[in-house]
């Protein structure tokens, strides 16, 4: 059993279960044990903190009854004996590990004795994330508690600041100068707090804010208490002042250990799944093919991550996420969606390259993309997670049967709105949370899971809220209204800082009124978030309303560079893009995942899937437009880096819009827009080939070369005007020929020119462009030379050297010289180039 005090009083089962403490006194009671864990409290003592001058009359008599009902409780989760009589008082005898006060305790202690910055950060991150809210939040008025809160609120300030000097050897000065602004503002007299923070903003390039902090301190110490800054923090501003070069100093990492999971860590605990989470992990362990069924929102993904989460050392080569709803295919409808579409996901989810193996080809069938994943499997050990497998089920089912019957280490878990429908699979059907019974009774309605997750988010989001025979039946009834999905519940639950409970219930019986005129033919389920996310809508001004529909284009989320250029106009100017954002991040509207090359701004998959047809509804063909001209000059800028020093981070800036990238290819394809189409593949060419997505390549490279040069219906003026301000040079047919062809070539399956070595040849004469020729010819001859005849490659390559020489084009150059197809070996030396530059990358990474 363990036992939480920081935040509001809380108790769970071994098994994790919330273990519901009924009356306020009994609550009080136990919460008085734990400020003294481990030590007698007097039964004096506890009757003063009870009940203070209004003692009953038999005060003895009376504590004795409390105990005796908290050992009730106790025991019915299963633990006897843990409140002990001694002499003169009792004991709550639980191990420091079993509070969540013990568990911060030992991992600060342990955080500081690690030398690791890494380490010593995480234990502090691990040891934060402990706290719900303020320590003993139920019970901050008391005066037994006050002792212990001063404490356990002194020792979360002492571990922020070492968490976020350790942060700052790390280098993360810029999230840091965000994160402490605010703490800084509540404890503006902290002066180790106040140093950190004139640390991370002067490591963020913010010098003349953090002596501003200086002065802000040094004004309110001499009004307050009449005193200057200590030595310490006067030493650091003229180090500042300085620019001292010590103050940019960042300790690099011991070890980068390899990830065996991409499994998302949860901010809070699962509810109400216990029982869920050991029949889950039986099936599992029983079979290959487990299948969460239910409706949208009931939190068939959440229960996935954590049923995952205890199996990551169960298998040898991982456990992996894959999120399906989160990318867009080359069609809208799910059953003409391919394995090989859904393959692809996969295989650059474990990182497995989709290239064929060198050699000449064979006579047999070209082997697909999920042929290749499953051979990559075959003698692998671990488990996948595909989730939100009902847009594309057909598809779905087909993967994971390949996947299976290829793979015996394999194991899947799906999560979908309805099965798979494959031979071996076991479908568990997620409930929602059991609903409050009807009544007012606060004990009884404790034991609805429906209700602890709704008080546990209302309390996250308006510290304070507690349940009370006032509020007991508007909370029912919320509860019930929104049928127990887990999703309606949270969004409605932030509402309770702004509106209250009761208030809030009263808007929920507006909300259903406007559902009279929904789809008749969908579940109830459904319509009940409809209704949810409606009312969610209507609390917005005009702006937010406009800045949140136009998210909804993006895929798999976006940049705060990418909402600028996207979501500004009609009614938003590009200054209040960040207000409005920030806005909406308050409001759970918009989630916010601070990732390795920068922060990303995604929407919830019901929220996204409202939006979407709000946006139909209004201003669709502009937003997609401005989407679609926004990602095409950030491939192509993208693509001007990936030939130089930057090109890793640049990778994997385009890995994280991969989604938005295949959007636009498939918006254009389905427009008849060639020019787009062609100015994307282009810019994304390189990049296919780095990563090693042939196929992807192939299948876009070839729908641009089916498309008319000009959108239908426009003349050549006409195209230009419609392309706007962002209309870039639109590359030549001749270009696109000669990429489709070495990708072609390179996939192991070659269609057109790509047959025959010599025509390959007439392919890179015919390209017009000479700097096109000559990077697209390096490209054609690298895979003439893998694929077709050698001497043919070889004769490419010469010609892509000698042009390269008369443009000056030093990487084509470069990379011509390297390859081992080429005659002219001496060329690098003569022309007096140097290999290439550390984290820059000609061919394909290695494989997973």
């Amino acid at each position: 059993m363990r036992f939480g005090v920081l935040g509001p009083l809380a108790v769970w089962s071994a098994d994790g279960e919330l273990v519901v403490v009924p009356e306020s006194k009994v609550r009080a009671l136990l919460a008085a044990l734990l400020t003294a864990r481990g030590q007698v409290v007097s039964a004096d003592r506890l009757v003063d903190e009870l009940w203070g001058d209004a003692a009953p009359a038999n005060p003895t008599g009376a504590l004795q009854t409390l105990v005796s009902r908290l050992r009730r409780v106790l025991a019915g989760s299963g633990e006897q004996g843990l409140v002990v009589h001694r002499a003169l008082g009792y004991v709550l005898d639980v191990a420091d590990e079993a509070v969540d006060a013990g568990r911060f305790t030992a991992l600060t202690t342990q955080a500081r004795i690690a030398a690791d910055p890494r380490e010593r950060a995480d234990l502090l991150t691990e040891a934060l994330a402990l706290w719900r809210g303020p320590a003993f939040a139920d019970f901050i008025d008391e005066d037994f508690a006050r002792a212990a809160i001063t404490r356990l609120e002194e020792q979360r300030l002492l571990a922020l600041e070492e968490q976020a000097e350790a942060r700052l050897e790390l280098g993360e000065h810029g999230l840091l100068a965000g994160e402490l602004g605010d703490l800084t503002g509540r404890h503006p007299l902290r002066e180790r707090l106040r140093a950190a923070h004139m640390r991370s903003l002067y490591g963020a390039g913010r010098a003349s804010e953090a002596l501003d902090s200086y002065q802000d301190l040094r004004r309110r110490l001499e009004e307050e208490l009449g005193l200057e800054p200590g030595p310490e923090l006067a030493a650091l501003q003229r180090k500042i002042l300085q620019q001292a070069p010590a103050l940019q100093t960042v300790t690099a990492p011991t070890s980068t250990p390899r990830r065996h999971t991409n499994l998302p860590t949860p901010a809070t605990g699962l509810i109400g799944r216990s029982d869920s989470l050991k029949e889950v992990r039986a099936l599992i362990a029983a079979g290959r093919l487990v299948t969460l069924t239910g409706p949208g929102g009931v939190g068939k993904t959440r229960l996935a991550v954590e049923v995952a989460s205890g199996l990551t050392g169960t298998y040898a080569d991982g456990v992996w996420l894959v999120e399906l709803a989160a990318q867009a295919f080359s069609t809208e409808s799910a059953a003409a969606t391919t394995g090989d579409e859904l393959a692809e996901v996969v295989a650059a989810t474990l990182g497995v390259r989709d290239d064929a193996g060198p050699g000449p080809l064979s006579g047999r069938r070209p082997r697909t993309l999920l042929d290749r994943l499953s051979d990559a499997l075959r003698s692998q050990r671990l488990l996948l997670v595909l989730d939100n497998c009902e847009h594309v089920i057909e598809a779905a089912a087909g993967l994971a049967r390949a996947l299976l019957r290829a793979a015996p280490g394999v194991r899947i878990l799906a999560t979908s709105q309805e099965p798979l429908s494959i031979s071996g699979e076991q479908v568990w059907l997620v409930p929602p949370l059991d609903m409050p019974a009807d009544s007012a009774d606060q004990a009884v309605l404790r034991t609805s899971s429906a209700v602890r997750l709704f008080l546990e988010r209302a309390v996250a989001a308006s510290p304070g809220f507690a349940l009370s025979d006032d509020n007991a039946h508007a909370v029912a009834s919320v509860c019930r209204r929104l049928d127990g999905i887990p999703l309606a519940l949270e969004l409605a639950s932030t509402r309770v800082r702004v509106l209250g409970v009761r208030e809030l219930a009263r808007r929920l019986d507006d909300r259903f009124r406007l559902l009279t005129g929904g789809h008749r033919g969908a579940p109830a389920r459904q319509q009940t978030l409809r209704a949810m996310i409606d009312w969610s809508w209507e609390l917005l001004t005009a702006a937010e309303q406009a800045m949140l529909r136009r998210l909804a284009v993006h895929s798999d989320g976006c940049t705060l560079e990418a909402a600028e250029a996207v979501c500004a106009g009609a009614g938003v100017k590009p200054a209040e893009v960040l207000d409005l954002l920030t806005r909406l991040v308050d409001r759970s509207l918009v989630l916010v995942a601070h990732e390795a090359d920068g922060t990303r701004y995604r929407l919830l998959e019901s929220v996204s899937a409202y939006l979407l047809e709000r946006l139909r509804e209004t201003e669709y063909d502009r937003v997609r437009r401005a989407h679609a001209h926004y990602y095409v000059e950030f491939a192509e800028r993208a693509d001007s880096f990936l030939r130089g020093a930057d090109q890793q981070h640049w990778l994997r800036r385009l890995d994280a819009e991969s989604a938005n990238i295949r959007s636009t290819l498939d918006s254009a394809a389905a427009d008849g827009d060639g020019r787009l189409m062609r100015r994307l593949v282009h810019a994304m060419a390189w990049y296919w080939f780095l990563r090693g997505r042939l196929t992807e390549a192939k299948r876009y490279l070839t729908l641009a070369l089916a498309l008319p040069h000009n959108p239908p219906g426009c003349g050549e003026g006409a195209a230009d005007s419609a392309a706007g301000s962002t209309a870039g040079r639109v590359p030549d047919r001749s270009g696109t020929v000669a990429w489709q062809t070495g990708m072609s070539l390179l996939s192991g399956a070659p269609d057109g020119p790509a047959r025959h070595s010599r025509a390959v040849l007439d392919v890179y004469e015919g390209i017009r462009d000479p700097h096109e020729r000559t990077r697209a010819g390096w490209l054609l001859g690298f895979a003439v030379t893998r694929f077709g005849d050698f001497a043919v490659g070889e004769e490419l390559l010469n010609r892509v050297l000698t042009e390269s020489r008369a443009l000056g084009d030093r990487w084509a150059l470069a990379a011509g010289a390297q390859h081992p197809g080429h005659a002219d070996v001496r060329v690098r030396r003569s022309e007096g180039f140097p290999a290439r530059r550390r984290g820059e990358s000609r061919s394909l990474p290695p494989g997973r």
